[in-house]
């Protein structure tokens, strides 16, 4: 009768351990692919995304070319699903109905209550960005009275919303790709977007200015269920070991431009 105990015993340690690997690495190994959930039209700038864009079969962008590497490395076939909108990202992921989330993702305070992000991919920082002939935004105060453009569900919209900025004065009813043109037209006079994303505008329109930082810097990151250790584990290193290398920078300056990495650097050390 004894043994019955310890029987139980060792099907209830085995059921634990099963439901830990539920989506993690060794699962997702035995599937053959790494799926990836991403917003298509994640950035303000018209045209494919520097992190992550879908043509055709193909992934392009900075997160897509650092993720397809790791796939290869595990031998994982690099699957990709474009989820529409911002706030559907995290529930799909915490759904299954991805193994992470990648694309010009913030690891905010708020999103680490949910999932769990990766080592630091990118430093970030969010930026208000404004266009010639109206001034630059560079102090609180201007910013304040400003109407300022925004998407609703991201970290650019949770700094404005911290800082201080009326909700009336919020304008978050577009689509990312939507406000450079609409801030061109004049429906507002600002927009608050990520760093990388700023720089990649700027460097297309030569009239658009960069203002000033909202919060602490930043991190881009990649999220993945907490559930899920042994994939972010793998994730982690496989970023600490392109860091240092000359394929990284190239992708840097490749996606972003030549000025990204010392404005990157600037955004880090600058209240």
């Amino acid at each position: 009768m004894r043994a019955l105990p310890r029987l139980s015993a060792c099907l209830l340690a085995l059921l634990c351990v099963s439901v830990a690997a539920a989506g993690d690495l060794p699962e997702i190994k035995s599937k053959g692919a790494l799926r990836v959930l991403m917003v298509p039209a994640n950035s303000p700038i018209p045209g494919p995304s520097p992190f992550f864009s879908i043509d055709g079969d193909r992934a392009t962008g900075f997160d897509a070319e650092v993720l397809a590497a790791f796939a290869r490395g595990e031998g994982l076939k690099l699957s990709v699903t474009a989820i529409p909108i911002w706030d559907s990202l995290i529930p799909a992921l915490l759904q299954d109905k991805g193994d992470l989330i990648a694309g010009d993702i913030t690891a905010t305070q708020g999103r680490r209550k949910q999932i769990d992000f990766t080592t630091e991919v990118l430093p970030t920082r969010i930026v208000v960005l404004s266009r010639k002939p109206h001034a630059r935004v560079a102090t609180r105060e201007q910013l304040l009275a400003e109407h300022v453009g925004t998407v609703k569900g991201t970290s650019p919209h949770e700094a404005l919303l911290a800082i201080g900025v009326p909700k009336q004065n919020l304008d978050d009813t577009l689509q990312p790709t939507a406000l450079l043109e609409a801030m061109k037209s004049g429906r507002f006079g600002a927009i608050a977007i990520d760093l990388q994303a700023a720089v990649d505008a700027q460097r297309r329109d030569p009239e658009l200015e960069l203002g000033m930082f909202l919060g602490a810097p930043e991190s881009l990151a990649y999220g993945v269920r907490k559930e899920a250790p042994l994939l972010r584990k793998a994730l982690d290193r496989h970023i600490e070991s392109m860091k240092p290398t000359p394929a990284w920078y190239r992708l840097v300056v490749q996606y972003f431009g030549n000025s990204a990495p010392d404005i990157m650097k600037r955004a880090r050390a600058e209240n």
